[in-house]
């Protein structure tokens, strides 16, 4: 397997649009709290400006994502990225509003661009050849990484060397030129690509035949679950991890270069994943790459050292950006082409709802147990989740039409495990 598919002129002009959407979700909620902790109790308003960004994104994300028309969806996106620049440039233009003011900017600048993300990757896929969409996806997940391993050097660096202010309206000038870059690329996806829906994955399978798109999504539930589950894992290495050094003994300022290392790692795992094909059914594949990376973070809280805690944060990024893919992929055989946007804004809120479950569990028990104890329950969490999320996705196969064929969830036809590169329709072989 190679990238050469992936090169081309319009992938790259994606690119730099999803920088420029991207990199203001990355920085917002380290900018919310710089934004206002000189302010009499500033940080508990910053985490709770934070809170109402969150709530905005697990709102937004599923309400506008299913509103999504693929074949014309550049109006849908252009409409949410400018919300979402306003309220970005809200919070920045206005400091010293009051704090129900700034919360309701910060949860406009959440939920106006939350279906963003799932439409442009819905968009990436179909600017390439089916067989690619690996590689598309994990170029996807480098370029994601990457953003989220420069944001908080951005954001600190441009709130304390400049104006706390700043940041926000970087972010808001970000996001409104990825709105303009939206004309540099196709108006839909939908007739555009291999993913069209005419195209070799699923003809004849499109929603509103026969079943409503509420109905059609809600099938990949466990797909959604697992997507949970992976993200809950980071939300206890970034949330608790501060407090782990401290009981460790180990300055804290270490906290920022040990989630870099997380970081560069998992951008690695994407490159190394989209190389070559992967034996086993994609829910096979997940189930491994949680189990793994469950058992990296349970590392990370019985290791006493750092150099031991930097090694299992690298092990535990390099299988998290795997997970995540499978998960996508798995996206792509439950659901027909234009759903997939809308489940991937879905998979968006479940990821996020599965960070604030895990970081709100952290919270609660770090003032009556050990760090350790928090990221082990933690651990459990995820593991529960995984497995609910297995059991659903081989219940569901079970019961799909030709099961003892061992069809993937929600499809009729097709090897779900296929290796990629062999024969067969080219969207069946991911």
């Amino acid at each position: 397997m190679s990238y050469r598919d992936v090169a081309s002129r319009r992938v790259l002009t994606w690119a730099l649009v999803a920088v420029a959407a991207r990199m203001p979700v990355a920085m917002a909620p380290l900018a919310l709290v710089f934004l206002v902790r000189e302010r009499p109790g500033g940080y508990s308003l910053g985490a709770a400006l934070a809170a109402a960004y969150v709530i905005g994104e697990i709102i937004g994300a599923p309400v506008l994502g299913m509103r999504l028309n693929p074949r014309r969806a550049r109006p849908h996106l252009a409409a949410g990225l400018l919300a979402g620049a306003v309220g970005f440039a809200g919070l920045g233009a206005f400091p010293a509003a009051p704090a129900a003011l700034l919360a309701g900017s910060a949860f406009l600048a959440g939920a106006g661009p939350a279906a963003a993300p799932g439409g442009l990757r819905a968009l990436l896929t179909s600017l390439v050849p089916g067989h690619a969409a690996a590689q598309a996806l994990s170029v996807e997940s480098m370029l994601t990484f990457g953003v989220w391993a420069v944001s908080p050097a951005t954001v600190t660096g441009l709130a304390l060397g400049v104006g706390p202010h700043l940041p926000l309206l970087l972010a808001a000038a970000l996001m409104a030129a990825s709105v303009a870059g939206l004309w540099f690329l196709p108006a839909g996806w939908a007739a555009d690509g291999p993913d069209g829906p005419d195209g070799p994955e699923r003809r004849g399978e499109r929603v509103g035949r026969g079943a409503s798109r509420l109905r059609v999504l809600a099938r990949a539930w466990p797909v959604y679950v697992t997507g949970a589950a992976g993200l809950s894992l980071l939300a206890l290495a970034e949330l608790v991890l501060p407090a782990l050094l401290e009981q460790r003994g180990i300055a804290v300022g270490w906290a920022g270069p040990l989630l870099t290392v997380m970081s560069v790692s998992s951008a690695i795992g994407a490159f190394l994943y989209g190389l070559r094909s992967w034996p086993g059914r994609l829910r096979t594949r997940s189930v491994v790459l949680m189990a793994g990376m469950s058992a990296a973070v349970a590392a990370v809280a019985l290791i006493p050292g750092a150099p031991g805690i930097a090694a299992a944060l690298a092990v535990a990024g390099l299988l998290q950006s795997g997970a995540m893919l499978t998960r996508n992929l798995s996206l792509r055989e439950v659901l027909p082409p234009d759903a997939l946007a809308a489940g991937y804004s879905v998979m968006y809120a479940a990821v996020g709802a599965g960070y604030a479950a895990t970081g709100s569990l952290a919270g609660a028990l770090l003032p009556l147990a050990a760090p350790s104890t928090a990221i082990l329950a933690g651990v459990a969490l995820t593991l529960v989740l995984t497995s609910v999320g297995w059991w659903g996705e081989i219940r569901a196969g079970r019961s799909a039409p030709g099961a003892g064929t061992a069809v993937p969830l929600g499809a009729a036809a097709g090897a779900e495990g296929a290796p990629v590169g062999g024969g067969g329709d080219p969207e069946r072989r991911l």
